[in-house]
């Protein structure tokens, strides 16, 4: 094992290659790829200034390191990369890289990150961007604080606890999506998805919820949202709070607080495939 202590790196690809290292309390500073085709490494208070720090990578673990403005773009194709109480300013982080971990990570840029990735587990991510987490597969997602739109456009296999999202678009073009105790905030939510579940979530989302082929809410509030269900198929919606409208869903069971306007205008559908109903009338406020 090959040690690196109290460093400061600097040209192209200043450790290419390098191999069962640890790096600790380190800067890479200008020079791109410093660590370009690296194995087993073991980073703890490093610092990187530049672009692709870890790209070809496998097998590295990242403690208490931060990627600062211009480090963008910097891991890409890597396999097997822990990230933990680590601080990401640049965009454009991890894509088409697999069996990543993210605990305790604030990622100030997230802007096009985690971009066709899979196998990934988020826990307690602070992140902040848009077009996060695009084409990615099998997530499992705890604790996570997202703040940009069309997060996690055309994701397969994703599981969320416990996490807000404030998002418009989120979602889209997904397929098998599990989302528990959490608030969704924004606009068009997870429209052309299929498989989706919602489970004790609070959801504000002008037009949310429309063009999803099976979708089930079960004790989920859907606050200030309206035309939800458009053109839905497969709904089994349990909704504990009123719904401002609804609109146009093709088959299933929808059930909720109170109704505002429920329009059923689309004359080639088939009304009897749709169950629509009120517990009580909504209270005078």
């Amino acid at each position: 094992m090959t040690n690196y202590n109290q460093q400061y790196f600097t040209g192209e690809r200043a450790l290419f290659a390098a191999h069962d290292a640890n790096i600790t309390d380190s800067t890479f500073a200008a020079g791109e790829s410093p660590l370009k085709e690296s194995r087993n490494l073991t980073l703890d208070g490093v610092v990187f200034k530049y672009k692709y720090p870890l790209w070809y990578s496998h097998h590295v673990s990242v403690r208490n390191t931060i990627f600062e403005t211009m480090s963008r773009s910097g891991i890409w194709y890597t396999d097997d990369i822990t990230i933990a109480d680590s601080t990401i300013q640049a965009p454009k982080q991890l894509r088409r890289s697999g069996h990543i971990t993210l605990q305790n990570v604030h990622l100030a840029d997230a802007e096009e990150t985690l971009w066709h990735c899979h196998d990934v587990v988020l826990d307690h991510v602070q992140a902040t961007g848009d077009y996060f987490g695009a084409d990615s597969e099998n997530i499992r997602v705890s604790h996570l604080d997202l703040v940009g739109n069309y997060a996690f456009d055309g994701a397969r296999n994703v599981e969320v606890h416990d996490s807000t999202f404030v998002t418009k678009d989120a979602f889209w073009n997904c397929d098998n999506v599990t989302i528990y105790d959490s608030t969704i905030n924004g606009e068009y939510l997870a429209w052309n998805t299929k498989h989706l579940t919602l489970i004790n979530c609070t959801i504000e989302s002008d037009q949310g919820l429309c063009y999803i082929d099976d979708l089930r809410l079960v004790n989920c509030k859907l606050l200030r949202t309206d035309l939800a269900f458009e053109y839905c198929s497969g709904v089994d919606a349990d909704v504990v709070s009123h719904i401002d409208s609804v609109k146009n869903p093709i088959s299933g069971r929808i059930v909720a607080d109170s109704i505002g306007t429920v329009i059923q205008d689309d004359p080639k559908l088939d009304r009897t495939r749709v169950t629509i109903q009120q517990r009580h009338a909504r209270a005078a406020s």
